[in-house]
């Protein structure tokens, strides 16, 4: 019989250590919770200071080299200052990997390490003995071991992630930090549809360890700070199904008593409504284990098969539809990050006009427009039938969110003022990562008006077909046993077949193009499986017709030097060729070059 599930708190406490007299019972850790699964892998949710005891703990109990995985929610310092002290690191041999939300510009292993710059620490991160990973994240999916983990976006003013841990018997759900996307304490209002989105990401979990810094009163005077109330917590819980709910994050003010009296006041609140949830404040030291009889209720999201890795934001265009000077600086600041443009127009007419001039990633619009309301843009542009316009998020900023109709508009958020500079870029960066399509267009060339002058003396584009070329690649569509084989030269907007054997069109855009890639690299590039290169897997030439799954292109190159174009392979399966049958293929592209010099000067 495998042994349980088993979760054990190493640190409960929010925004800085409390060790004292009054903090004994419930400790005074910052936030660290270790997860082991049945088979026996150890996943750690954050890295505050609670750190430090779970590695002494693991080091002193280890029978071989360690190894597990570590999830950091978010890398403000309470979640990850014990990182430079947890010991299994500094030991040789040992193997982690590390997981976290991709930032704007910095990856994961970048911040981990500013920590451990010389002027803070004396032990620099490329000098732990461990074998480290680094692993940037978005919304998705993905498995250690026996653990199917699912991560989805918290509401924080930094970018933050939950994660949903299940195993064959148990699930448990990490939400920490967290505040609600709307709630006005004492008084009942319809659930905010980020709210209820949340509801179901926690979903019939056996366990759900959650942010609960403060009370309902308290909250009134500190939203935005990223933190929930306890009797949000219990409310999200009751509709999720959720078996157990475990409060953390305890604010540094509180004391065992204090957390006591909290506790005992939701308890009672829970019992007059007779639910099946039970609720406790999660403690330093604490052990639950989670049995197969306990497992029951839904799967929330877990069932997404996207994966989590980040994709790529850069290349990245946000446009902004605002009037008002002041908000539109304060916003291409929150954007701004290395390979993030902003596009900025003054008015309704001017938005529209952009977007379908040049769709672009994500779309920020004022609500107090001088010529027409948010809505009335977002729903022109969803009504305008432009396909590329479809799922581009469209974010309204406004004093007031006015839900239902936003709904119908099309709208896919609203970004409330006053906010902060914090907030607002960690809710653009996580628009842009929900959206950020795994599709990079090729750059210019750096010779590309030489390139395309050389093209174009060739007088050949727009030509009938020639034997001369097509006889080429019905040679090398059956030497590599693929459906389609091209000779492309790439235009200055399109990428035109001089032969086309298997496909029923005679050019496809620039910006879709495969081959514009090689006329940037000099070099034939070969992509074994589009599925898994973040170039290509969101190119509409990968998710629609044909269907590319493989793709091999081999430069063909004018007498100046230029790549005109390229001789390429595809097909709708992933392939592997030995080296040797490259070689065959780039002499063949050789062929296509001399013929297409013929004559020139």
């Amino acid at each position: 019989m495998k042994p349980p599930t088993r979760v054990q708190f190493w640190g409960t406490r929010g925004s800085i250590p409390r060790p004292g007299h009054n903090t004994l019972r419930y400790g005074g850790n910052t936030s660290c919770v270790q997860v082991t699964s049945p088979n026996g892998a150890v996943v750690i949710l954050d890295c505050g200071s609670g750190a430090h005891d779970l590695g002494q703990h693991l080091m002193a109990n280890a029978t071989g080299s360690l190894r597990g995985s570590i999830l950091i929610s978010h890398t403000h310092w309470d979640h990850i200052q014990g990182f430079p002290f947890f010991a299994p690191l500094f030991a040789r041999g040992g193997h982690w990997d590390i997981y976290g939300p991709s930032g704007l510009g910095q990856s994961l292993r970048e911040t981990l390490a500013g920590q451990m710059q010389y002027s803070y620490f004396p032990v620099t991160l490329d000098e732990l003995g461990a074998s480290i990973r680094f692993h940037d994240l978005a919304e998705g999916s993905f498995a250690i071991d026996d653990i199917r983990i699912s991560t989805r976006f918290l509401n924080h003013p930094a970018l933050t992630l939950g994660y949903r841990l299940e195993t064959e018997d148990a699930c448990v759900v990490y939400a920490c930090d967290h505040e609600p996307y709307f709630r006005t304490p004492g008084q009942s209002t319809p659930l905010h549809e980020d709210d209820r989105l949340h509801s179901e990401f926690l979903a019939g979990a056996d366990l759900v360890i959650h942010d609960a810094q403060f009370t309902d009163a308290e909250y009134a005077s500190k939203k935005g700070w990223g933190h929930s109330p306890v009797e949000y917590v219990a409310e999200i819980g009751l509709m999720a199904g959720v078996t157990r709910m475990a409060f953390t994050h305890h604010d540094p003010s509180r004391t065992d008593a204090d957390i006591d009296k909290i506790v005992e006041t939701v308890r009672a609140g829970l019992k007059q409504d007779e639910p099946g949830m039970e609720v406790f404040a999660a403690a330093d030291g604490q052990v639950v284990e989670l049995h197969s009889s306990s497992r029951h209720g839904g799967r929330g999201d877990s069932s997404s098969s996207k994966s989590a890795a980040a994709p790529a934001i850069k290349d990245s265009v946000v446009l902004m539809g605002v009037s008002d000077a002041g908000l539109a600086v304060v916003l291409a600041e929150a954007a701004s990050s290395e390979g993030v443009r902003t596009v900025h127009a003054a008015d309704g007419g001017s938005t529209i006009q952009s977007a379908k001039a040049s769709p672009p990633s994500l779309i920020l619009i004022e609500d107090d427009l001088p010529d027409m309301d948010g809505l009335s843009v977002c729903r022109s542009l969803r009504m305008d039938g432009d396909h590329r316009l479809t799922d581009v998020p469209i974010v309204i900023v406004g004093k007031q969110e006015r839900a239902r109709e936003g709904m119908s508009a099309g709208v896919t958020g609203w970004l409330t003022t006053p906010f902060s500079p914090q907030y607002a870029k960690a809710q653009i960066q996580a628009w842009l990562m929900r959206s950020a399509c795994r599709w990079l267009r090729a750059p210019l060339p750096h010779d590309e008006d030489v390139r395309l002058a050389a093209l174009r003396e060739l007088s050949i584009l727009d030509t009938p077909p020639e034997e001369r070329f097509d006889r080429i690649t019905r040679v090398a569509a059956a030497l590599a046993d693929v459906p389609i084989a091209l000779v492309t030269l790439v235009d200055e907007h399109r990428q035109w077949f001089k032969s086309c054997l298997g496909l029923g069109v005679s050019e496809t855009s620039r910006e879709l193009a495969f081959c514009a890639h090689v006329t940037v690299s000099h070099k034939p590039m070969i992509v074994p499986d589009t599925h898994l290169d973040d170039r290509f897997a969101d190119n509409p030439l990968v998710t629609g017709g044909p269907r590319i799954r493989f793709y091999a292109g081999f430069p063909v190159f004018h007498h100046n030097g230029g790549c005109l174009g390229t001789l390429c392979l595809i097909d709708t399966r992933p392939r592997q060729f030995p080296q040797t049958a490259i070689q065959r293929f780039a002499d063949l592209a050789s062929v296509v070059q001399q013929e297409l010099n013929v004559g020139a000067s």
